[in-house]
């Protein structure tokens, strides 16, 4: 199969301008509406510009460059992905699925390729939650789904508001709830390339997967376990109250929760990602009279979900009555399970074969943007690509060779779905 060749030469450019302006001295630290995100969104302008693609930007800055169809009233086809990071995180997550779709439009571009339907890059703000804790920011206000109270929500590092940041990259958070959105009647799919975030295509050694669904979560970010300090050895066991022993008896028996369920054939995860004492305070010789914890369970059924949920606050109320602690999980944000379209899978493990892209079909633990699409009931896949180290740290490795793989993949996706007239 034939077809326009994305330009390796410009992959390798934008990840290295991509590394420039992210890099903290460890890893990449781009912030959700912050300096290095609004610098990473520049860069894909003056690129798109170069090729002739049309710009615009929405109430909250998303970003859109399209290549105009033959037929504007036709549904549009779109592809993207984010450029903001998780503190100290990599340069691949969320950059490889923007720097893929550019790569499409201005391969299209280059040799005069007119697609049937326009074909638009989504570049979304703020998907990485840990800036502010709301899962998919950027697609969900593409969409008209923010709640205007959201706009008042802190971000982590510096407890400004969101509104204040989206004014300082020069959003327009007023416009929140009367500004024109995405309609997704009028979108024909959505097509988003990651790197894989886990070791499944390392094991199987192939460079792609072809995702028939992304996991839900719910979440715990800020729980607290209030117990009361005392001498180490002055303190008799029934006379503590360990906020430490506590949190360690709910995080086993959660854990212990989730062996059965792996047990009984069901899939989840679930991670503690912080559990740490009061540093001012807590030291060798005092029971511990604090601990702060965070709870991440994920999983793409949504019962189980809920009925983790359930055991969480079932095991808070147990650890207070046997360990003499006071437990505040604080609120509970979460994200639903979204399901893959079955004719994009199909479509895609047929290119896979026809362009000899060795493949496995698989589940994306991770959140990403093509939730909320899918969610809005448009047509959407995903496309993983081969990459070392896990993600969300400084070593995430993506061979270029897997990644020009996904983009021949996405390619020939985007094309069969635009129309391939020349």
């Amino acid at each position: 199969m034939t077809g326009p060749v994305a330009d390796v030469d410009l992959g390798c450019h934008l990840f290295r301008r991509l590394h420039e302006i992210g890099f903290d001295g460890r890893g990449m630290t781009r912030p959700s509406y912050g300096r290095e995100e609004n610098l990473a969104h520049a860069l894909f302008m003056e690129v798109a510009a170069q090729y002739g693609l049309e710009m615009r930007r929405d109430w909250a800055s998303n970003l859109y460059l399209t290549l105009p169809g033959r037929d504007r009233t036709l549904s549009v086809v779109m592809t993207g992905s984010h450029l903001d990071t998780v503190p100290c995180g990599g340069n691949f997550d969320g950059a490889a699925g923007a720097v893929a779709g550019l790569l499409v439009l201005c391969a299209w571009a280059k040799v005069g390729f007119r697609p049937e339907r326009d074909t638009t890059l989504i570049v979304t703000r703020a998907e990485e939650s840990v800036w502010f804790p709301l899962s998919y920011l950027g697609s969900r206000t593409a969409f008209g789904l923010l709640e205007p109270s959201a706009l008042e929500t802190p971000r982590s590092d510096d407890g400004l508001s969101l509104r204040h940041h989206m004014q300082d990259c020069g959003a327009s958070p007023d416009l929140c709830g009367k500004a024109p959105v995405l309609d997704a009647a009028k979108i024909d799919c959505f097509v988003e390339l990651h790197i894989e975030q886990g070791p499944v295509l390392l094991e199987a050694d192939v460079p792609v997967g072809i995702v028939t669904g992304i996991c839900g979560s719910t979440r715990y970010r800020s729980a607290v376990i209030h117990g009361q300090y005392a001498h180490s050895g002055a303190t008799p066991r029934c006379f503590r109250s360990d906020a430490v022993m506590a949190g360690a008896s709910m995080m086993t028996a959660l854990h212990d929760a989730w062996i059965k369920a792996e047990a009984q054939g069901e899939e989840m995860t679930l991670t503690f990602g912080v559990c740490r004492t009061d540093e001012t305070q807590g030291n060798f010789a005092a029971v511990a009279g604090r601990l702060e914890l965070v709870i991440d369970i994920r999983s793409r059924d949504e019962a189980l979900l809920e009925r983790m949920n359930g055991l969480v606050i079932e095991q808070a109320f147990r650890v207070e009555r046997d360990h003499h602690v006071r437990v505040e999980l604080g609120p509970r944000t979460r994200s639903a399970p979204a399901v893959m379209d079955a004719a994009l899978q199909a479509d895609a493990r047929t290119l896979a074969a026809s362009l000899d892209i060795p493949f496995v079909s698989m589940a994306s633990g991770a959140g990403h943007d093509a939730a909320t699409f899918a969610m809005q009931g448009v047509p959407t896949e995903m496309l993983f690509v081969r990459n070392r180290n896990g993600s969300h740290n400084p070593d995430e490795s993506m061979e270029m060779d897997d990644f020009m793989q996904g983009v021949r993949l996405l390619e020939h996706l985007l094309r069969k779905r635009a129309g391939s007239e020349t």
